[in-house]
């Protein structure tokens, strides 16, 4: 009987870089994600697996999602090699490749969630599931015979948590492999949820006699809706930059989502990210917001500072302390991102800049908590568990009956 040789090209004893490759007998393949290692440094090309053959196109390559450890390989790929990912993740990437200076060479399909599509002998169906990405998926492949789940990254406490249990219902009866992530693999305790994260944050907002500055990622929609829900239950505006309002505009079709011209909203135009938009070939975006009302200068931030909750970032900060804006002991900057990011080059210029502030940390974690991991296992009950995108799967083995370890390059037969 025909077989499938599943084989992690990198991810198997580390935290991103995602690239697993599931091939038939015959030399067909498969790629699930293409991701950059969390440890490369910024703008130096993602190295590409040794073991990855570059020589032959795969069938397909398959996104979960738009984080770099997921796909910030694709610029050193084949432009030739075919991509398929949701349509949202596909904007997503666009924006961030443009601000960011890097692209993406290859011609970019979109699936719909739910629905199998096929590419060569693999029948593939995505799988809508949260995650601090938005529009992240798990991805079903069936081929040969047999069935494997891979979960990308996923969680069971954020916004559209309800997305597992109907994941669960609907997988076939018998799994041949599971390829799951283990990030949070020897972290104690349970996960704070999206909605206590917005009250916590509410907390703060009525609190603080001056600004709040929050640092998030603009790519954290669940955080952003926090944010905003937040802002407005506590009478403040929420100010954000050009980019994130690219992002929201991005997926205004795809559910509701703040925009830039809703109320409570304010976009603050700085000149260095409108040149940069411009370049991008979205030169008329401040025209755009400023017709919609929605648009504002550094310089407003000055003024009736317990109005405000601005995004932060180390080079928005620039821009607004040159517009005059002066962090003071009654403004309030709020961490709202991994702990792990503290002491990375932006956090430190952050920091600087908002000395004079009461810092708080409010966060949690894209990912699943061990116990969400072993339950989420243990009632898809797989024939064999191939781990990914974790450090402590050797000491957690014992909770996950047919764990199969593999080394990056390692092939396993199916």
């Amino acid at each position: 009987m025909a077989q499938l040789i599943v084989t992690i090209h990198r991810s198997a004893h580390e935290i991103g870089g995602n690239c697993i490759e599931i091939a038939t007998d015959e030399g067909q393949r498969l790629l699930l994600d293409a991701g950059r290692p969390l440890a490369t440094p910024d703008g130096v090309p993602a190295p590409v697996p040794v073991s990855l053959d570059l020589s032959r196109p795969p069938e397909a390559v398959l996104l979960s999602h738009a984080h770099q450890d997921h796909v910030g390989l694709l610029p050193v790929l084949p432009a030739s090699w075919p991509v398929w990912c949701g349509a949202p993740t596909g904007r997503l990437m666009g924006l961030l490749a443009g601000v960011q200076g890097w692209s993406i060479p290859q011609t970019l399909r979109h699936w719909t969630s739910g629905q199998e599509f096929c590419v060569g002998p693999f029948s593939v169906t995505p799988l809508l599931v949260d995650h601090s990405a938005f529009d992240a998926h798990m991805l079903l492949v069936r081929a040969c015979g047999r069935s494997i789940l891979y979960t990308g990254d996923f969680r069971g406490h954020g916004r559209k948590a309800r997305l597992l249990e109907g994941i669960i219902r609907r997988l076939p009866a018998t799994l041949d492999a599971l390829i799951m992530e283990g990030t949070n693999l020897g972290r104690n305790g349970e996960a704070e949820t999206e909605e206590h994260i917005e009250a916590r944050l509410l907390g703060c907002f009525r609190a603080a006699r001056g600004r709040v500055f929050v640092s998030w990622s603009a790519m954290n929609i669940d955080r952003t809706v926090s944010v905003f829900k937040a802002a407005r239950r506590a009478g403040r505006t929420l100010a954000i930059d050009l980019f994130s309002a690219e992002v929201l505009r991005s997926l205004a079709d795809a559910g509701r989502i703040p925009q830039p011209h809703w109320d409570g909203v304010k976009v603050v135009v700085t000149a260095p990210l409108a040149r940069r938009l411009a370049r991008m070939g979205r030169e008329g975006l401040v025209e755009e917001l400023i017709a919609s009302r929605c648009a504002m200068s550094a310089r407003a931030l000055c003024r009736r500072p317990e109005r405000w909750v601005i995004l932060s970032r180390s080079s928005l900060l620039r821009d607004f302390c040159r517009a005059g804006l002066v962090p003071t002991g009654d403004d309030v900057w709020v961490w709202s991102q991994w702990q792990g990011y503290k002491g990375s080059a932006d956090w430190e210029s952050q920091a600087a800049r908002l000395a004079p502030c009461a810092q708080l940390g409010i966060h949690t974690s894209g990912h699943a908590t061990g116990r969400v991991l072993r339950d989420f296992a243990s009632r898809l009950a797989p024939r064999c568990i191939i781990p990914v995108h974790g450090e402590c799967w050797d000491e957690s083995a014992h909770n996950f009956p047919g764990l199969c370890r593999l080394r990056d390059g390692e092939a396993l037969r199916l």
